[in-house]
């Protein structure tokens, strides 16, 4: 079997990096950018993009790439745009390109990677925790499913702090439903007296790859009426500042038929957001993270409460 090399990408690359796309999701990745070599280029002259590349005998049959969100200045990456060629699987191109790029990362001086992964399959979540990452967040039906198939794809968010940068929890009174996934996750993140400030508008709302995303700094009852109101049938996805009032804001968004299911690190802040969906279609996945099959048990029981009452 000959050799994998991997290196950095250049800008040459782009056409056959956008043709290993084509080859692997045809017309379904849910990347748009992939399908033009020229935007794969421009993302990363803008520096938005740090990719590597696996080659055997010189062709192109591994990508991997750090993404940095547009929108902030953050201080967090993701490790994401990761695709092997078949021909070249079993030779752990992936891990190989996500281990050196968490290298890369930490030159990069980024604090922290997050990691999207798939449930379709096993495999990118047995990956992400061997090379380090701790899921912490479920995202159901969070995009159309990039294998062609007519239902969407869950994701577990999972994140790894780089050369020892903490991103503490807020130490908040857990409420039962959640306290062995919080308590877990503060003895692997650590604890914080202090909440970091808030960064961006209170409010933040947008329609994205069919579902409806909600970015909050605090919950109040009027808030949550408007909330409640929204079309059930919509796929509504919350991200709440982590901080007092947590506890509350998980039992109010229940009622209103919001499943809490974990929390992501917010890029705007060194804070971390928690996470509640509704309008998501009951699913039985079988996932490599107990705490997020806990979570995902709650979502589908929750799911299948609302449904008796309507």
């Amino acid at each position: 079997m000959n050799p994998v090399i991997l290196r950095r990408y250049r800008l040459s690359d782009a056409p056959a990096v956008s043709s290993l796309f084509r080859e692997i999701y045809g017309d379904h990745y849910v990347q748009p950018h992939v399908y033009l070599p020229c935007m794969i280029s421009q993302n990363h002259c803008d520096g938005r993009w740090h990719s590597l590349v696996a080659l055997v005998d010189d062709n192109i049959r591994g990508h991997a790439t750090l993404f940095r969100q547009a929108a902030c200045h953050s201080s967090i990456a993701e490790l994401a745009l990761s695709v092997v060629h078949p021909d070249t699987r079993g030779q752990n191109v992936a891990t190989l390109l996500g281990r050196q790029l968490l290298i890369h990362a930490q030159a990069l001086d980024y604090r922290g990677v997050t990691i999207k992964q798939v449930t379709q399959h096993p495999y990118t979540q047995r990956m992400a925790a061997g090379l380090g990452f701790h899921s912490c967040g479920l995202l159901p039906d969070y995009v159309p499913s990039p294998f062609g198939g007519p239902g969407r794809e869950t994701i577990v968010v999972g994140y790894c702090s780089i050369d020892g940068y903490r991103r503490p929890l807020p130490a908040l009174a857990w409420p039962v439903a959640c306290r062995e996934l919080m308590q877990h996750l503060q003895s692997v993140f650590g604890v914080a007296d202090k909440t970091p400030p808030w960064k961006g508008p209170k409010v933040h709302f947008e329609h994205a790859s069919g579902r409806y995303d909600v970015l909050l700094k605090t919950l109040d009852e009027n808030l949550l009426k408007q909330l409640g109101q929204l079309p059930a049938q919509w796929l509504t996805s919350i991200r709440l500042r982590l901080a007092d009032g947590f506890a509350g804001a998980l039992e109010d968004l229940a009622a209103v038929g919001f499943a809490f299911t974990g929390i992501v690190p917010d890029e705007r802040s060194e804070g971390w957001l928690a996470l509640f969906h509704r309008g998501y279609q009951p699913a039985t996945l079988t996932l490599h993270c107990p705490h997020m099959q806990h979570l995902q048990a709650q979502a589908l029981a929750l799911a299948e409460m609302c449904r008796k009452q309507k």
